[in-house]
């Protein structure tokens, strides 16, 4: 393990001090973006001071937000089957810093109903789990022609095990303990690599149509005009459509915002959009999820 760290942050001293963080009480520091952090066994997360950095909320501290860290990325849908709590309720945490949304399972059965009902962009399945180990939801994924792309995460890093965890259908390994800014990267490569062969020219909600390629938009056959920055928008709703999409998210991938510029700027540019996808219809499409953000879908809840 001490050999694993030292080769994360090249080489340490024995003037080198380590603090030992309880995930619970310490999500808001630089963890979800640093390499100089380290989820280990059991959720413990290892923070080293090599760097000299303060230790606290980014925003108090001076820190770097997380998302400088990470590449320019679409917002993916992850599961996470993972038994330790607090490892997996600091990966959500983390993942949603960058804009990512994940869902959990805490053991094999669940994580495998969770992984054949619905569509995630990649799956992190730890390879030990109650009730259904991580090898055996891939192999019935795959049997069942479910091509997502699974990262395992694994106390078991000996050759040998990544060797069987790549021919289960796995398409990565990361070995415990690792730094969540290299599971993030391993994890946008992943998608990147699904995206490059599935990316979609044309969405459909209902009968709305945006064509990617023309700019074309249209309704039950009706060409409709939008602005450049109303297409973005309704291209990243409909990318998304069935989830709710929040203002931060739309800050970040519609206006490329990584801060909140304190205006009406969303609620504008949604009020426009709304106005011409939905007046003259009976079946509005874009909704309002009171508290939390936006959703474009077919048929009223």
């Amino acid at each position: 393990m001490w050999l694993g760290l030292k080769g994360q942050f090249g080489g340490f001293g024995h003037n080198a001090s380590w603090r030992r963080l309880n995930v619970r009480r310490k999500l808001d520091i630089a963890a979800a973006g640093s390499a100089d952090n380290m989820i280990g066994w059991g959720g413990t997360l290892f923070t080293s001071r090599l760097s000299g950095r303060p230790q606290g909320s980014f925003a108090s501290k001076g820190l770097l937000h997380p998302r400088v860290f990470c590449t320019r990325q679409r917002t993916m849908r992850l599961l996470i089957i993972e038994d330790d709590r607090d490892a997996t309720d600091y990966l959500v945490k983390a993942f949603r810093e960058v804009g990512h949304i994940a869902d959990q399972a805490a053991d094999g059965e669940e994580g495998q109903t969770l992984a054949l009902d619905t569509e995630y962009d990649v799956l992190i399945i730890d390879r030990m789990l109650p009730k259904r180990d991580g090898l055996s939801i891939i192999s019935t994924l795959r049997a069942s022609s479910i091509e997502t792309p699974v990262l395992i995460l694994s106390a078991l890093g000996q050759v040998d095990d990544r060797v069987k965890g790549l021919r289960s259908g796995g398409d990565d390994y990361l070995s415990k303990p690792y730094a969540f800014s290299e599971l993030l990267a391993r994890v946008e490569a992943l998608a990147r690599r699904r995206g490059s062969r599935n990316e979609e020219t044309v969405y459909r909600v209902g009968d709305l149509e945006l064509n990617r390629l023309s700019h074309e938009v249209s309704r039950a056959g009706q060409e409709l005009q939008l602005q450049p920055r109303e297409f973005r928008l309704l291209e990243y709703l409909m990318r998304h459509a069935g989830q709710v999409v929040t203002r931060t998210m739309l800050l970040e991938n519609v206006w490329d915002y990584h801060f909140d510029p304190q205006t009406n700027v969303i609620d504008v540019h949604i009020s426009r959009l709304r106005s011409k996808i939905d007046k003259g219809f009976t079946q509005p499409l874009l909704h309002t999820v009171r508290g939390a953000g936006y959703m474009i879908r077919d048929g009223a809840r």
